[in-house]
């Protein structure tokens, strides 16, 4: 399974996941010129941006430890135009890390909630 395929996979899975939770997932792969977010859903009153790292194994390290600051920072600009763009600036929100591990025709998801915070 190339990296493209896996990620697909991760990101499904991760989608599934979360509408099992109960989440209402709004957008997959939202893309403005300032990054992407995988996942948009709503929590309740919440919504929720959600970043997907997805492995094979933990043999590199965790999947959430690629989100470092710069990440972090990408998508809480672009969660702020998304919020800008909707008329959304009050709403509450929160970010998210999805770890999915992928085998052979199986993947587990593991949440991080409240992965990180952002300044606004």
């Amino acid at each position: 399974m190339n990296n493209k395929i896996l990620g697909q996979a991760g990101e499904d899975a991760a989608a599934r996941f979360l509408l099992r939770q109960g989440y209402q997932v709004l957008c997959r792969n939202y893309r403005v010129r300032s990054g992407e977010i995988d996942i948009i859903a709503r929590e309740g009153a919440t919504l929720v941006f959600v970043e997907v790292k997805t492995r094979r194994s933990v043999r590199c390290g965790r999947p959430a430890a690629a989100v470092n600051y710069h990440k972090q920072q990408q998508i809480s600009r672009t969660a702020a135009y998304f919020l800008r763009q909707r008329h959304l600036e009050g709403c509450p929100c929160r970010f998210d890390v999805l770890e999915v591990f992928c085998a052979v025709g199986h993947c587990e998801v593991h949440q991080l909630k409240n992965a990180f915070e952002t300044a606004w």
